[in-house]
């Protein structure tokens, strides 16, 4: 077994090597797959990809090269980071299908953020509804999307959100010809979004 990856404090290659585990739990997450099913997409053993994951296992380029191909990422992303201290977000948009996604938040684990930009449709066929760990939250930029959720056949318009358990079988679509804008919350099954409400003024006699 691999021992666990040690930074020392004056070694910036090992710090770089110990946050690769952070750095791919989190795109993992961030694409809402489980270990196995990156298992399968990456020929890489489940308990290889979790002690990479954890710090247990020392990354390499036999490793990293299919992980890196598989969620669509520059190699120097996963083993880089801006530098400490820096409270920008170094995001790449990635193309995955008819949507263009922009991670907004790098923390593994909690809640994930990103924007995405859904195309024009160019087919009238429905998309296959998925289900999956978790809970998300929708938000509307601009467009309407359409939102196929267990039994239900929404149509949300600018300014408009949902949220729903994600173990619904749900799809997310284009309602018309045109692009859809929309801001997006995925967390571990549970943590949903909380918002902040004003109280209902008393009302006086």
């Amino acid at each position: 077994m691999d021992a666990p990856v040690d930074a020392p404090e004056d070694d910036p290659f090992a710090a770089a090597l110990e946050a690769v585990g952070p750095r791919l739990r989190a795109l993992r997450q961030q694409r809402q797959l489980t270990l196995v099913e990156l298992s399968d997409r990456t020929g890489i053993s489940v308990s290889t990809l979790s002690r990479l994951e954890s710090g247990g296992r020392r990354p390499t380029l036999e490793l990293l090269l299919p992980l890196a191909r598989e969620h669509e990422v520059p190699l120097d992303e996963l083993v880089g980071a801006p530098p400490t201290g820096d409270p920008r977000i170094h995001a790449r948009p990635v193309r995955r299908g008819d949507s263009t996604i922009l991670p907004l938040s790098r923390r593994p684990g909690g809640v994930q953020a990103y924007k995405q930009v859904l195309h024009g449709r160019t087919s009238d066929v429905l998309p296959e509804t998925k289900v999956h760990e978790g809970y998300e939250w929708l938000y509307v930029l601009g467009g309407r999307l359409r939102l196929l959720l267990g039994e239900h056949d929404l149509v949300l318009g600018e300014g408009e959100a949902a949220e729903f358990d994600t173990r619904t079988p749900h799809a997310v679509l284009n309602a018309d010809e045109h692009p859809v804008e929309l801001l997006v919350l995925h967390g571990p099954q549970g943590e949903r979004a909380h918002f902040r409400a004003r109280p209902k003024q008393r009302r006086v006699d």
